[in-house]
């Protein structure tokens, strides 16, 4: 296979040349580049020269690939690496890129991988285009997204060969589906799937309520919180009400916080520890969204002994679906109860959520079907 030029929608793509390789070599110093790839770790100098020498005319040669450099037309400067990294005979190629440290936020590799994937159809006349990245990697996740791809799923285990054996997200584009060059395109920044993975791709963000003179903080959940958590979770009307171990350990509570950290990762929930006044560990609050209904969310929440009748469970819980749906674009958040659970449903109520009924043997308790309440909040309720 021969290699081409592409020039499009401001960028120009281009075989790899041996005068790239500091170039390359300074971009792949770049922690991310090194977190969410699969790039030799220490990147040395002649790891980048043998890129953009044999490997990327190995694959042009035997046409197993198509690596381009992505380059500012006008001053030739390299932006990023973006190109099919294999192309299999029965007509499916599968697309890699990255973008250099100092080309970041200006919409280079969704451009680029538009003009890739459209070059791939109309010219090498493939049927179809994969996307793969490692779950969390949610800025190449917000690329695919913007140039057209849909995300299909989730692969267990999707490359062992990286570092942490993580499981991959999995993408898919057809001929008719690239954007347009100049446009935002059916994911672009105003859609939800978009939109989202914008906000999961960002560090976790305190949220702040009011509860009586006091201010209470909504933050990821720290060491410092351990031993409360595991307080908690061995308090009888937790054990009673939630479905905590029993008995309850301080590897419980550690893999609790895996958990909260993987979720916000994967963009599945957000798991909030709340903070007293004092910062002291007050309570959690988990919103979980729905995989089945993009719009819809449930809530779960416990307090601390020490921290109940003191209204910040309902301050919290405003604030947390306030933020479900002002930033996640949500339209209704569920809140359920085992029927009984009076203090659960009065926090519930107490933060405007519509008690809708009782769904009778509703969840699985501690190995048998129990009824629970329903309640919910709407968008506009609030």
């Amino acid at each position: 296979m021969e290699p081409v030029e592409i020039t499009e929608d401001g960028v120009l793509l281009r075989p790899w040349r041996d005068a790239d390789a500091d170039a390359v070599h300074k971009a792949c110093q770049d922690p991310d580049i090194q977190r969410w790839t699969t790039v030799p770790r220490p990147y040395l100098p002649e790891h980048a020269l043998g890129f953009v020498t044999e490997m990327s005319r190995t694959a042009w040669a035997e046409g197993t690939g198509a690596p381009f450099a992505v380059c500012d037309p006008a001053t030739g400067e390299l932006l990023g690496s973006c190109g099919l990294i294999s192309i299999d005979r029965a007509g499916t190629g599968e697309i890699g890129y990255w973008t250099a440290p100092w080309a970041r936020g200006r919409g280079v590799l969704v451009r680029a991988t538009r003009a890739v994937a459209r070059w791939s159809f109309d010219t090498l006349g493939l049927r179809r285009l994969i996307w793969q990245a490692e779950v969390g990697n949610h800025a190449s996740r917000l690329v695919a997204l913007r140039a057209g791809f849909r995300i299909d799923g989730r692969l267990r285990l999707a490359d062992p060969a990286l570092p942490s054996g993580a499981d991959g997200w999995i993408g898919s584009l057809l001929p008719g589906e690239v954007p347009a060059p100049g446009s935002t395109g059916p994911a672009g920044p105003g859609t939800l799937a978009a939109r989202r993975a914008a906000v999961f791709g960002r560090p976790q963000p305190i949220l702040f309520a009011t509860a009586g003179a006091g201010e209470l903080r909504l933050r990821p959940m720290e060491e410092q919180d351990l031993d409360a958590v595991v307080q908690t979770c061995r308090d009888p009307d937790t054990i009673r009400w939630t479905t905590v171990p029993d008995p309850y350990e301080r590897a419980d509570a550690q893999g609790y916080q895996v958990y909260s950290q993987e979720a916000w990762a994967r963009g599945d929930a957000a798991c909030f520890t709340i903070g007293d006044p004092d910062d002291r560990y007050a309570g959690s609050l988990d919103l979980r969204l729905s995989p089945a209904d993009a719009l819809l969310a449930d809530v779960g929440f416990m307090a601390a002994p020490a921290a109940r009748g003191r209204g910040y469970l309902p301050a919290a819980l405003v604030a947390l679906c306030a933020w479900g749906f002002s930033t996640l674009g949500l339209a209704r958040i569920e809140w359920k109860a085992n029927v009984g659970n009076n203090a659960s449903r009065r926090v519930a109520e107490k933060a405007g959520f519509t008690f809708e009924g009782t769904a009778r043997d509703g969840v699985q308790h501690r190995g048998e079907r129990v009824d629970v309440w329903v309640a919910a909040l709407l968008a506009g309720d609030l």
